[in-house]
């Protein structure tokens, strides 16, 4: 009876050890899980460190790629800046094929003059019309691009009409040289807006060597103008007014045939089709 009754006595107690011995293995089954787990959130952040710069360069890449869609803007800003460059491309090759054409004329608008004066500023005007060609193609030069005419119609006009004024006036009359004097400003007043609107034009888009030259040339077509205003108001409109029906013309004069203004002389094979 004693053992059975130790026995029994000694089953509290082993209950009661279990009982507190369980909190201390909780708590070190607990510290053994922090420790455990520390590490794995420590790769956690590392991987959420490394996560990060990736998505900040997904959103880069994305950014880049999404882009293109707000060009439009840009892309009709540069339209129509090359719309103007175009622009003036064509208007310089106008005035190329205007020029040459000048070139041809005046020597014959000069051997149709009656008073030595209006023939010396017709040749002078000549020799600085080819001074003037090779300005133009110092621009063409400037810009990029081939030495190239584009017909002129209105030049080509402009040249009909001198023909036509040569025709219908008595060679060796004042009156023709009125009618000469006429048909050569109409050709200036035509030259000095081209010149005047692409100096403009080289000035909006910063070409500033091309602005001076083009100036140049402007300059000396205004001279020009100027020049056949006042011969024609020094005397010949006078003389003009005093011619009868028949004009008064020298047999010297009136000899030969006059040369025909050719309208297509601005055409040397070197033209745009």
């Amino acid at each position: 009876m004693a053992k059975a009754t130790g026995k029994k006595a000694a089953a509290p107690k082993k209950a009661a050890a279990k009982k507190a011995a369980a909190p201390a293995k909780k708590v070190a089954a607990k510290k053994a899980a922090a420790k455990t787990a520390a590490p794995k959130k420590a790769a956690a952040k590392t991987a959420a460190k490394t996560v990060a710069p990736k998505k900040a360069v997904a959103k880069q890449a994305a950014a880049k790629t999404a882009a293109p869609k707000a060009a439009p803007k840009k892309a009709a800003v540069l339209s129509e800046e090359t719309m103007l460059q175009t622009l003036f491309l064509d208007s310089l090759k106008d005035i190329y094929y205007a020029e040459k054409a000048g070139v041809k004329a005046l020597p014959k608008l000069a051997k149709a003059a009656t008073s030595e004066q209006l023939r010396g500023a017709f040749e002078q005007h000549a020799q600085q019309t080819n001074g003037q060609v090779q300005r133009l193609e110092q621009l063409f030069e400037i810009v990029g691009k081939k030495a190239q005419g584009k017909k002129c119609e209105a030049i080509e006009g402009l040249v009909r009409e001198a023909d036509s004024l040569i025709k219908d006036t008595r060679k060796g009359s004042k009156t023709r040289d009125v009618a000469l004097i006429m048909a050569a400003q109409k050709m200036e007043h035509y030259e000095i807006a081209s010149y005047g609107s692409m100096a403009t034009l080289a000035a909006q888009m910063g070409l500033n060597e091309a602005k001076e030259l083009l100036g140049q040339t402007l300059q000396e077509e205004k001279d020009t103008d100027e020049l056949l205003t006042q011969i024609a108001l020094s005397n010949i409109n006078e003389e003009a007014q005093q011619e009868g029906g028949e004009g008064d013309v020298s047999n010297e004069k009136s000899q030969g045939e006059d040369e025909t203004l050719d309208p297509k002389a601005g055409d040397d094979g070197n033209t745009e089709q």
